[in-house]
């Protein structure tokens, strides 16, 4: 039995945020039900290539990503009959997530307020650009945008003045990704309190604040030093050596954490004296001496291959690892170890990280389809085949 069954989610979000939170509830054994709109679907359906399928079936790699475990029901929520059924699923369900501008679900009467008067245990999440009140609440908030307003962009990309250099954003979607797991993780704590009190809750996320929190240490930086953060490359702020090191053949990553870490590589490198050298004897004296500690290792590190080095630093117990494309990184052995990647009735998929007694929990339903499951969910609700035929001339479902 997975921790979450019994729970059912009704997903009114779309794009990335609201169904990277929905999939691990689904990945957890929840029951989601996620509502599109008929013909069209969620955005991310459309946002190829690359496709999976062919001719009018097919769908985006993107969609895929982020939404196994669903069910797709297709209903018009603009159309008052099709607002009422989703009412009704949502007076039958535990926990609500969406992601529409603030107050933008009121007319529909599928705001928090409305449906958490009916359903007290209701646990309905919210996610937004800027969160529900402030003077930016009535904004979108797009991950790039938030990226860039946050914080993130200014410490990420090279430095001004070298080739390249100037603000750079995430290769994924950073925000809005751990927007959807701080909303997952919000959602179990309010389910949690909820055996407790019996009462639901109401969650505000907003992707800037989220930006703002994952900013983690280099936030603390600024903080504490009352200085921003310069933009680094592939170093890091408070630990040297820390970063890609050209062996003869490819680059490498040596993340040194400690000093006993360093007096080991200064051993491999052929230089032992460098750990009791006063430049270099403390973190805090290779950070103020970076250039020069760093110019020494990379000198050391060309002359051999990647493979030579790696095995060594493994031996020693000095963390270090290639660079890999994400083909490479499939292939790895740990990853096919893990089973990392799986296939779900033939759609190719990244597996859930999450392990729970030794059993991944993940989902063995694929995504959906739009408007699979609409007959299904509905006729559960009550609904008859006649009813069903009407709302669908009507374009009221789909």
């Amino acid at each position: 039995m997975k921790p979450l069954e019994g729970i059912s989610v009704l997903d009114l979000s779309r794009v990335l945020a609201g169904p990277w939170c929905t999939q691990l509830l689904a990945d957890l054994g929840a029951e989601v039900i996620k509502i599109e709109r008929p013909e069209a679907g969620d955005d991310t359906r459309h946002w190829g290539p690359p496709w999976f399928g062919e001719g009018d079936s097919r769908v985006a790699a993107y969609f895929l990503s982020c939404n196994r475990g669903k069910k797709s029901v297709a209903v018009d929520f603009a159309r008052p009959e099709g607002a009422t059924l989703v009412q009704r699923l949502a007076f039958c369900a535990d926990v609500i997530v969406e992601n529409f501008k603030v107050g933008g679900l009121a007319k529909f009467g599928l705001d928090a307020k409305t449906l958490r008067s009916a359903n007290p245990r209701l646990v309905y999440a919210s996610i937004t650009g800027f969160g529900q009140d402030g003077p930016y609440a009535d904004r979108a908030g797009y991950d790039f945008i938030i990226q860039g307003m946050g914080g993130m962009m200014s410490v990420t990309g090279l430095p001004d003045g070298e080739p390249g250099g100037g603000p750079m954003r995430a290769g994924v979607a950073i925000a809005d990704l751990f927007t959807g797991m701080y909303t997952c993780a919000s959602i179990l704590a309010a389910l949690f309190r909820r055996e407790r009190t019996g009462e639901g809750a109401t969650i505000d996320m907003a992707l800037f604040d989220t930006q703002l929190a994952v900013m983690a240490n280099q936030a603390s930086n600024a903080l504490i030093s009352g200085k921003d953060p310069p933009r680094q490359g592939n170093t890091h702020p408070n630990i040297v050596p820390y970063q890609p090191f050209e062996a003869a053949d490819q680059p490498i990553i040596i993340a040194v954490g400690n000093d006993r870490q360093f007096a080991r590589l200064a051993e491999i490198c052929g230089h032992p004296e460098w750990a009791s050298d006063q430049r270099f004897s403390s973190n805090e004296a290779r950070v103020a001496n970076r250039d020069a500690i760093v110019g020494l290792v990379k000198e050391v590190i060309r002359s051999g291959p990647a493979a030579q080095w790696l095995q060594q630093l493994e031996r020693a117990g000095i963390p270090a690892g290639p660079i890999n494309s994400l083909s490479q990184a499939f292939a790895d052995v740990q990853a096919q170890h893990r089973k990392m990647v799986r296939t779900i009735a033939g759609v190719p998929q990244i597996g859930s990280p999450v392990r729970l007694d030794g059993e991944r929990a993940d989902s063995e339903l694929p995504p959906p389809d739009l408007g699979e499951h609409t007959n299904d969910v509905l006729e559960a609700l009550g609904l008859h085949s006649e009813e069903l035929k009407r709302l669908r001339a009507a374009h009221v479902i789909g």
